[in-house]
């Protein structure tokens, strides 16, 4: 067992024993004739006592020394000593939030009996939802980049380094082919196009990289956008000089923080060199002073810029935050196979708070009046290439309205599957003097909820499941009301 482990463990046994007999650091120290400096060491799992001084502060507090020694904690403490067995902190990107390991022990040290009943719960819900280390760091990456809204200016200024270095001109979308020669150039990269083709396993894989030989496989089905991503991400890890990192993408797994960490900060880079800023907001300026909604922009600039749609709506969320104060936005992407009646939001980020709509994982069936889910439903009906629409969702239940613009596109790497991509800006003052077109009759405005169980729209014709959890929360808040009625009244 590790000796940090078995310090913290003794530490927070003398803590306990100490404050039970109602006894200060300074009174330990006079009862043991041992430094208050030195005690507190001890507790915080700094310091390990030796055997005279244990048996000291055994017989002053009138404990067992083995009872003091042994490593089995009280039911107070043990969720406390499962947390620090399970190595969670260690896992934990604790210094991206600025929070030192040992402060945040000496927290959960100090957590009175409620505060660690929680911290079990919170454990058996993340095993009740198979909340796995996997989900606890894309959810950190989430936190982080919503805590900086979604800029980096540092990986601005790299993207516009690196294209003064290698004289890319960031007044025009790059392409593949100027970025392969750099590759192969520059970094000493071998692209091979065949190799991931043999593998029937693999064909989920948009490319995988063997650092030993620095070869690139790249699936020879994906598009020029697709393509342009992926050497524009790998430039991102030499340029950056990232050596912690994923090898195949999409990700198959995650070995640590550092990784998930490290494939956001090449994907940003490769996003800011494909869509460059400055490029970007002359459109964006162009679209928001219309006052008319161009439903023509969105299709038009995905076929200006070497990008997906996907690239260039989480460029916008970088872009639209710190550029132009539309601070409060969502994104949003969604799966959807066709002919089932399922979809699935598998990726999505809120800024400055949670936005509606957003993910559950409780099989709750998403409201069909979401413009994400009706792009997927007329694409798997017509078959296009790329579907895109815009709507006004208004949410009675809180009274806040979004300006959604959502498109939809075929799955290039599974049959049958859909994707969509929406960006969200809420609609507020500040949104109203960027968007001149906001007011244009032509966008139609929707009533819509989060869940059919949660929604109270009594015409819905698309509604999916009955709002039987609202039901019961109506039911609930109507029972507490009579129960406080009858306390004023017997009172």
């Amino acid at each position: 067992m590790e000796e940090e482990y078995i310090k913290l463990i003794f530490g927070l046994k003398l803590k306990q024993v100490r404050t039970k007999r109602k006894l200060s650091l300074f009174g330990l120290s006079k009862l043991t004739g041992l430094s208050k400096s030195y005690l507190n060491e001890i507790e915080k799992g700094k310091k390990y006592p030796k055997t005279d001084k244990i048996a000291l502060l055994a017989e002053k507090l009138e404990v067992p020394y083995d009872s003091l020694v042994s490593l089995k904690l009280d039911k107070n403490l043990a969720p406390v000593g499962e947390l620090l067995q399970s190595k969670v902190f260690k896992e934990l990107p604790l210094e991206l939030f600025g929070i030192k390991e040992s402060d945040l022990i000496d927290i959960v040290a100090n957590a009175p009996t409620k505060v660690n009943a929680f911290i079990s719960t919170i454990i058996e819900i993340a095993k009740h939802y198979n909340f796995g280390k996997e989900n606890f760091y894309l959810a950190s990456l989430r936190s982080f980049q919503e805590a900086s809204n979604n800029f980096f200016p540092d990986l601005e200024d790299t993207a516009i380094q690196f294209a003064k270095a290698y004289q890319v001109d960031l007044k025009k979308s790059v392409s593949s082919s100027e970025l392969e020669e750099i590759l192969v150039e520059e970094y000493g990269y071998t692209i091979n196009n065949e190799e991931l083709t043999k593998y029937k396993e693999l064909d989920n894989l948009r490319s995988m990289f063997i650092p030993k030989t620095k070869t690139l496989l790249v699936a020879n089905h994906i598009d020029e956008a697709q393509r342009t991503f992926i050497y524009a991400k790998e430039i991102g890890y030499n340029f950056l000089n990232i050596e912690e990192r994923l090898y195949t993408f999409t990700w198959i797994k995650f070995h640590n923080f550092d990784q998930v960490l490290n494939n956001f900060y090449a994907s940003y880079f490769a996003g800011a060199l494909v869509i460059p800023r400055d490029l970007i907001k002359k459109h964006v300026d162009s679209f928001l002073s219309k006052p008319k909604f161009d439903k023509t922009f969105l299709t038009g600039i995905k076929n200006y810029y070497n990008a997906s749609p996907e690239s260039l709506y989480q460029r916008l969320t970088n872009i639209l935050p710190n550029d132009y104060h539309l601070e409060n936005l969502f994104f949003l992407r969604l799966s959807h196979k066709k002919d089932s009646n399922r979809f699935d939001i598998t990726k999505e980020l809120h800024l400055t708070h949670h936005h509606s709509p957003h993910g559950n994982e409780t099989n709750e069936k998403y409201c069909r009046r979401w413009v994400s889910i009706r792009v997927l439903q007329e694409i798997a009906k017509t078959g296009e290439e790329h579907h895109m629409d815009v709507q006004i969702s208004h949410y009675p239940s809180d009274g806040l309205s979004y300006l959604i613009f959502s498109s939809a596109t075929v799955d290039p790497f599974k049959k049958d599957q859909y994707r969509s991509v929406s960006l969200g800006l809420l609609i507020n003052s500040e949104l109203k003097k960027k968007v001149a077109f906001l007011n244009d009759p032509s966008i139609k405005t929707y009533d819509v909820g989060v869940t059919c169980e949660r929604c109270a729209i009594a015409d819905c014709g698309v509604r999916q499941a009955q709002p039987n959890i609202l039901k019961r929360q109506e039911r609930n808040l109507k029972t507490e009301k009579v129960v406080q009625e009858l306390q004023k009244k017997f009172s």
